[in-house]
């Protein structure tokens, strides 16, 4: 059972709009992921410059020569509540005496640090997801703690550290960066934010869609870096852009394929009609003359028509003009099949296109059903064309056959002969019922026939034009046609 092909045609776009849908939802998954990533990023370069700030500090003070002390951090729990305690012992030398002073600074933050750490178990403290992600930020800010007592944070060295992280996480924005100090009246009646210091790229005024990331650096989230940049949308799409044009060049294979699919079963189901309408044209083009000839024949042997020469003659005469109409109808099908053997030959000679388009002329003239007037001219009339003479007398014979076939009541055709620029070009021009501009295309089609309107009895198979066109390509030529309905055609081969 033969699928209909609008049924294929349809599971051939059905299929291809679900590969087009899953990659769709491929893509904007990966871009949720991606853009997701670029955030983290963002946040943790945050962490991480304010990290390295911490220790560039902490090398500042090793490397101090003139002052000497000690600096500790302690965190933990002390009676299970939270705690961050700093110790800074300094040493300074005045004169003949020696100085100690001794700083301690506890910080207990049983508000915060219980909400996110309330467990006396510390089994399930320490199986908790980013557990031990937030331990290390809370240590961080720790440090923070008993560092930010001897000198304040460098914001330049941030600044810088945070640029350098950027880039190496591949975030090339533009950005700006602000050292906050957040707080409220002893009777919080009033909060506060004051800026202490404003760096990032100069010249960068961030836009009202610019997205602000902010990073406390302190146990009470008072002291924090806020960092201003445009959304991501466009980096994530640039670092995706590998990403996005292969899918889009394999989409567009995957296009142009099923395209190219749908267009050959289309082509595959004309072809299919027109091998079916050639079967039933070439079968009762065959059997006319075999039906004609065994009647002839048939009268000749069993009703005495022998006995009468006149009618004898007549007979025989009948039976060989249908066996040339056979034998014509054998050698063109024959023809079609060698021109796609690889041992197909042309042999091509010289010889007078006159002579050779001269018995062309009265054959059809003799064997036509209608009044037919054909006008020849060959200038000059000595015209010489190089080809295979066999095919070239089938190429004039199967355009003749055309002009009278589809003329209405009587036959008009022009041939004219001549030379352009050394190529033999033949014009084979007639007064017919022309062809439509939509079917011109394809009249050189194997087995196209053009419709013919109210002409009924026009007979063929769809194979003279696509012998012409093939034949004379095989010559190394070209064919063309010109046609306007109700006015005529041309055709004009050039070899």
């Amino acid at each position: 059972m033969k699928l209909p092909s609008k049924y294929i045609a349809l599971v051939v776009v059905l299929s291809l709009a679900a590969i087009f849908a899953y990659q769709a939802y491929w893509l904007v998954n990966l871009y949720r992921t991606q853009r997701q990533a670029v955030e983290r990023n963002i946040t943790e370069a945050l962490r991480v410059s304010d990290y390295n700030e911490i220790i560039l500090r902490i090398d500042r003070l090793d490397r101090d020569s003139t002052e000497h002390g000690e600096v500790s951090v302690n965190a933990g729990f002390n009676n299970d509540t939270p705690y961050v305690e700093s110790r800074t012992i300094v040493t300074e030398q005045k004169g003949d005496s020696t100085l100690i002073n001794l700083t301690q600074q506890s910080v207990k933050d049983t508000a915060h640090m219980q909400s996110s750490l309330h467990t006396s178990d510390m089994g399930f403290l320490f199986g908790r997801k980013n557990t031990m992600q937030e331990l290390a930020a809370y240590f961080q800010r720790g440090l923070h703690g008993g560092l930010d007592v001897l000198n304040d944070p460098d914001f330049q060295a941030y600044d810088s550290l945070l640029a350098e992280e950027l880039r190496q996480a591949d975030i090339t924005a533009d950005y700006r960066l602000e050292h906050l100090h957040r707080g409220e009246t002893y009777d919080s009646s009033h909060v506060f934010t004051d800026t202490l210091a404003v760096g990032g790229t100069q010249g960068y005024v961030p836009s009202p869609r610019a997205v602000t990331y902010d990073y406390a650096y302190d146990l009470h989230n008072h002291w924090l870096y806020r960092l201003t940049m445009e959304p991501v949308d466009g980096l994530v799409l640039r670092q995706m852009a590998g990403i996005l044009a292969t899918s889009a060049f394999i989409l567009v294979v995957l296009g142009f394929s099923f395209w190219y699919l749908i267009r050959i079963l289309l082509r595959q189901r004309t072809l299919e009609e027109m091998k079916d309408d050639f079967t039933n044209n070439i079968t009762h083009e065959l059997k006319t003359p075999i039906a004609v000839a065994y009647a002839a024949n048939d009268a000749l042997l069993n009703f005495g028509a022998d006995a009468d020469a006149a009618k004898r003659n007549r007979y025989l005469h009948v039976c060989q003009e249908q066996l040339k109409i056979l034998g014509g109808l054998v050698e063109q099908i024959l023809s079609m099949s060698m021109e796609r053997r690889k041992t197909f030959r042309l042999h091509p000679t010289t010889f007078a296109a006159g002579e050779a388009i001269a018995p062309l002329v009265e054959q059809h003239k003799l064997k036509a059903d209608k009044p037919v007037h054909i006008a020849w001219h060959i200038m000059p009339p000595d015209l010489t064309v190089t080809a295979d003479r066999t095919h070239f007398c089938n190429i004039v014979s199967n355009l003749l056959d055309n002009a009278i076939k589809y003329s209405a009541e009587s036959a008009d055709v022009k041939i004219e002969g001549r030379k352009e620029d050394g190529t033999f070009v033949l014009s084979v021009r007639d007064k017919g019922i022309g062809i439509p501009k939509d079917t011109l295309p394809r009249v050189f089609d194997k087995f196209y026939r053009v419709h013919t309107g109210n002409l009924h009895d026009v007979k063929g198979y769809g194979l003279g034009l696509y012998y012409v066109k093939t034949m004379v390509e095989r010559h190394g030529g070209t064919v063309e046609v010109q046609s306007e309905p109700g006015r005529g055609s041309e055709f004009v081969i050039r070899i």
